[in-house]
């Protein structure tokens, strides 16, 4: 395909756009998939494409997160290689089956996915109801004065997940499901890894910590998808340098601000990013 000078500004505006949000909540396909459809590109390619072009903002991101990420790196591990599994068989099926049931679906999968991050204390309350209380074990050896449940200054206070293997396989399924979703089309893909790692995680865990865990396994997810994409005939690879570079910056510009961004207003932002890809859908 032949594209114009303002078709390349323009991919490159809308990648630098969706690594700034992807980084901090999730939803940038929202900004760049519709855009390669407006300079022309068909809409398998345009998704085919944009995911390609994406991974390095989302590598980017993690970079920028990865103080966060290192105390998660053994849980981030195991969920890193469903990830991958996942991700690969959402691709596949991009480029084997009809896409448009699917996309019916997106809609729904993202209000979902919004519902549970704004119920996402009640919902980990019914689902490990010893969560909320203070039942953290001292270490051994410290006697803290203040009960068995209690933490001693300057000592950390100990991040706990999953509580049992029912809770863990649950976990699992969630992320494999998340991960089809993301290397089949992807838009929503943050506020759902997001939402799931929320309701599974521990009361202290905070929604930083969390984001940079969701930021990576989008990472694993994106690079799997891509390389499959990368071979299936449906990439514009005029569009991707230019793109990756955009979307690099807006990864690191955005991981940068969410080590600085109130808990409260990075779960509003995501909520209505949220909404955003879903009524996108509808409307298209």
């Amino acid at each position: 395909m032949q594209f114009s000078a303002l078709d390349y500004l323009a991919a490159a505006g809308a990648a630098g756009a969706a690594g700034v949000i992807n980084a901090l909540a999730g939803g940038g396909t929202l900004v760049s998939f519709p855009t390669l459809v407006g300079i022309g590109i068909p809409a398998v390619d345009a998704n085919a494409t944009n995911t390609v072009a994406l991974v390095p903002g989302y590598l980017g991101g993690s970079w920028a997160q990865r103080d966060d990420l290192v105390p998660q790196l053994e849980h981030a591990r195991v969920l890193a290689v469903v990830s991958a599994a996942g991700g690969l068989a959402g691709s596949v099926l991009l480029v084997t089956i009809p896409g448009h049931a699917f996309r019916t679906a997106v809609p729904y999968l993202i209000l979902l996915s919004c519902l549970l991050l704004l119920g996402q204390d009640r919902v980990r309350a019914l689902l490990k109801p010893g969560v909320a209380d203070s039942s953290a074990v001292s270490p051994p050896g410290v006697d803290t004065g203040a009960g068995a449940g209690a933490v001693p200054p300057g000592l950390p206070a100990p991040t706990r997940r999953e509580s049992g293997p029912g809770l863990r396989a649950a976990l699992l399924i969630s992320v494999f499901a998340g991960a089809v979703y993301g290397g089949f089309f992807g838009a929503g893909l943050g506020i759902m890894l997001l939402a799931v790692l929320g309701v599974f995680s521990s009361e202290r865990d905070s929604l930083t910590a969390s984001n940079a865990l969701k930021q990576a396994l989008s990472f694993v997810i994106n690079v799997v998808a891509a390389v499959f994409l990368a071979f299936s005939g449906h990439v514009q690879w005029e569009v991707v340098p230019v793109m990756a570079v955009a979307s690099v910056a807006g990864g690191v510009i955005g991981g940068r601000f969410v080590s600085v961004v109130n808990a409260e207003w990075l779960r509003g932002v995501v909520v209505a990013t949220g909404v955003a890809v879903a009524v996108a859908f509808w409307v298209g």
